[in-house]
């Protein structure tokens, strides 16, 4: 007589329908996309150099001194906004000791996509570029003059046909204008049905072009937008890859082109590295990324680093820190003087990120 098979338990039966659910889930969360952003220690490119065959920083018009040493502007490798981040890429981020992982929310806005990102670096990127040539040369003695040019004009407008992108805005309506603010106000000031002169430099002719504003909303526009620009007595031209954007690249710009728009070296011949968002005065903003960009230039054999003031702390715990000797900088002159004076010495005491931090 033979028994009947028997049934496996209450506790068997689960975890055999339990195994394979946490099998799913574990593999689902090891593929899923989770909502963070990477950083990671991005390239380093020397400004003083070159590009293929281009010069990173091209002069003209004025004569240009080589420097033999190197000036390394320093990036971020930052996920795209519509890229996939998924748990094994997080924990090799959390295990490195260069890579930093933030909420996706405090690095994007939300709607953000990959090309509007990168639109906004290139326009960041451009007007950085503009801001270093301007306190380049003003660290020079030289005076720049700030102008007003139109940045884009809508079509259907009474700017239309009219105004061209690239147009410098002399006056408005009788008065000279050198600021976005005043440009804008003069002719917001045009009563309605009225018209406003502008005398503008296309191509270096000057002439003056007549506009009658339309209301919208109550408030008159000519359907051009204006932007703050210079009129630089000397021509200089930045190359850099085009998928390189944002603004903190303004410091090591301007130092290049004061560097090569001067007798003698700011280096020494050596390889020096940086960051720093650039004002229009001069003074050197903090950036993001700034421990990545410290590990990204010791990689790349940079033995000084410039650090933005308010950078210090966190430049202090960087990987590799220890591998460069990080200067504090606070204006764009005061990068000069650290420089000047460890050219002449590199020994002697200068701004120091360990110093405060003592």
């Amino acid at each position: 007589m033979t028994s009947a098979p028997s049934r496996p338990s209450q506790r068997a039966l689960a975890g055999m329908i339990a195994a394979p659910l946490v099998l799913a889930l574990l593999v689902a969360a090891w593929v899923v996309p989770l909502p963070y952003v990477v950083y990671r220690p991005g390239l380093t490119v020397d400004v003083l150099g070159t590009i293929g065959e281009e010069p990173v920083v091209e002069v003209s018009g004025r004569p240009a001194y080589d420097d033999g040493g190197e000036l390394r502007m320093t990036t971020v490798s930052v996920t795209r906004p519509d890229a996939d981040v998924t748990l094994p890429e997080l924990l090799g981020a959390w295990a490195s000791g260069e890579d930093a992982v933030y909420p996706w929310d405090a690095v994007y806005e939300r709607g953000t996509t990959n090309e509007a990102n990168r639109e906004q670096g290139a326009v960041q990127m451009a007007s950085s570029q503009d801001v270093a040539t301007a306190v380049a040369l003003e660290e020079m003695g030289q005076t720049v003059p700030a102008v007003v040019r139109i940045a884009g004009v809508e079509e259907g407008l009474p700017a239309d046909g009219v105004l061209e992108e690239g147009d410098l805005v002399l006056t408005v309506a009788g008065e000279r204008v050198t600021d976005t603010a005043a440009a804008v106000e003069r002719i917001r000031a045009t009563p309605e049905g009225g018209s406003v002169e502008l005398g503008i430099r296309r191509d270096g002719k000057e002439r003056t072009v007549s506009l009658t504003p339309v209301r919208t909303e109550g408030t008159p526009r000519i359907g051009a937008t204006v932007a703050q620009d210079y009129d630089f007595p000397v021509d200089v031209t930045i190359n850099v890859d085009p998928d390189i954007g944002g603004p903190s690249a303004g410091l090591m710009f301007s130092l290049a082109i004061y560097d090569l728009l001067t007798p003698g070296s700011l280096t020494g011949g050596r390889p020096i590295a940086g960051t720093g968002e650039l004002g229009p005065d001069g003074a050197v903003g903090p950036i993001g990324g700034i421990q990545q960009k410290i590990a990204g230039a010791a990689r790349d054999g940079a033995t000084l680093f410039l650090v933005p003031a308010a950078n210090c702390a966190d430049a202090l715990g960087a990987a590799h820190s220890d591998d460069l000797r990080l200067v504090r900088v606070t204006t764009m002159h005061s990068a000069v003087e650290a420089l000047d004076t460890w050219t002449e010495d590199p020994e002697a005491a200068l701004p120091s990120c360990e110093r405060d931090a003592s």
